[in-house]
């Protein structure tokens, strides 16, 4: 992208600079594409969060490629990349850092922890207690951290992938409302095709040591830099005042729901909005139409209700609620 996107603060973008910033994200999916095979959709998903400046949960059973997604993506902008194992053990300062004495300078110093990222991955984040969880709530919503009173602000850009196991619960601890909701998209990440499966299958084992996927192929397109201009980019995008209102009321919908015992908050028709701000920044316009709201609307939404106990025992699932109200509410034709 060009300087001149970096500088605009409450202009609108020209066509050239939309198709610029299409361009560019259309770059780095095919990048990413050359390390995760299929998954176009999670892709995709991780790429409108990290424009919309948000962060991610992604749910999936091992061996399905969420560390490499997040290697690949990070290479693609010459990010920074820091990896945390969640354990029951860990403590917070493990994850933010703390401050010690150091004998030589006869001095206290900070020493800083992996949080201090471009992106973080949080490899398993429900297996830590909350306490532990909690060190990233600061860092998600303020992007800094504060150490022995001192606030150490992020290497922008900053995103945090979370990731948790859907299947092995023994031992986890459920996130915290307050956490769920700093998630811009809970992203799904489900087994490949056939097809994809096999194109794993022979990269894997074709010329290669062990079973791990590589990144080298991946190349560095963009710097750090273009990212915030994407990111800016992406807040410039005209949403109507009626497409503003049809996000809105589906987010509503969800608190007076059949089988919802807790709906959606505010925090949820904003991250509606910027998500699909993201969505028509990478198809190359610069407006948001209700098909972007009703695209991002699931992986925006299903992290941040709550199900009903009856609506469990009948089976129902967050998406499947959640369809039904996309369905029912109308969307704006003109």
């Amino acid at each position: 992208m060009s300087e001149s996107t970096e500088n605009t603060s409450a202009v609108s973008l020209v066509p050239e600079q939309i198709q610029q910033a299409a361009a560019v994200l259309r770059r780095l999916k095919e990048e990413i594409g050359k390390a995760v095979v299929g998954q176009a959709d999670v892709i995709e998903q991780v790429l409108i969060a990290l424009t919309a400046s948000g962060h991610v949960l992604i749910e999936g059973v091992p061996g399905l490629g969420k560390t490499l997604l997040v290697r690949a993506l990070a290479k693609t902008f010459n990010g920074t990349f820091s990896r945390i194992q969640f354990t029951p053990d860990l403590m917070p300062s493990d994850v933010t850092g703390h401050s010690m004495f150091d004998a030589a300078s006869n001095e206290f110093k900070i020493r800083r922890g992996p949080v201090f990222a471009n992106l973080l991955l949080a490899d398993e984040i429900n297996r830590a207690p909350a306490k532990t969880q909690s060190a990233l709530l600061e860092v998600m919503q303020e992007y800094q951290v504060t150490i022995e009173g001192t606030a150490l602000p992020m290497p922008l850009p900053f995103m945090t992938l979370a990731t948790q196991n859907p299947i092995e619960l023994e031992g986890t601890y459920p996130l915290p409302e307050a956490q769920l909701d700093r998630f811009l998209l809970k992203i799904l990440i489900d087994y490949p095709s056939v097809e994809e499966e096999r194109n794993l299958v022979t990269q894997v084992t074709t010329n290669q040591l062990g079973d791990a996927l590589q990144v080298q192929d991946v190349a560095t397109v963009i710097k750090p830099e273009t990212v915030r201009s994407l990111q800016r980019a992406a807040t410039l995008l005209t949403v109507n005042e009626r497409v503003h209102d049809y996000g809105v009321r589906i987010v509503r919908a969800t608190r007076n729901w059949p089988g919802i015992a807790i709906g959606a908050g505010p925090r949820g028709s904003i991250a509606l909005i910027r998500a699909a701000r993201a969505r028509a920044l990478a198809a190359a316009r610069d407006f948001v139409t209700p098909d972007d709201i009703k695209a991002i609307a699931l992986p925006a939404l299903r992290h941040r209700i709550a199900l009903a106990s009856d609506a469990q025992l009948e089976g129902q699932s967050a998406d499947r609620l959640l369809a039904a109200i996309i369905e029912s509410v109308e969307a704006p034709r003109t």
